[in-house]
């Protein structure tokens, strides 16, 4: 699963998270620290990837167009990398069934 992290989300979870999502990146490493969501939207669309983020922009974005590509949204608020780290590992099984059904455009982790 090719995960995009959206620039509200650290870029160190590219690589605590490396054994289990290895294709991923985020928006940093890419030059887009700054660029505006649909930037990042065509980016993933284009490049197959799963837009993660806390924003509900790609939220409403992803109501308004569907998919591709998909978006996870993180929806826990202020916390630690830490937390958000624990909750895409112990949550990895729902985010493969979610990338493997061809109907899903959007997962809300929690």
């Amino acid at each position: 699963m090719k995960l995009l992290f959206d620039q509200n989300l650290s870029h160190q979870l590219v690589s605590v998270l490396a054994s289990l999502y290895p294709e991923s990146v985020h928006v940093r490493d890419l030059g887009f620290k700054t660029a505006d969501d649909i930037v990042i939207w065509n980016y993933a669309l284009e490049h197959g990837f799963t837009i993660i983020s806390k924003d509900a922009d790609f939220r409403q974005r992803s109501f308004l167009f569907g998919h591709p590509p998909k978006v996870v949204w993180i929806q826990l608020g202020n916390c630690s990398t830490r937390k958000i780290e624990a909750l895409l590992r112990n949550r990895q099984d729902d985010l493969l069934t979610f990338e493997q059904d061809v109907n899903a455009a959007f997962l809300v982790l929690t």
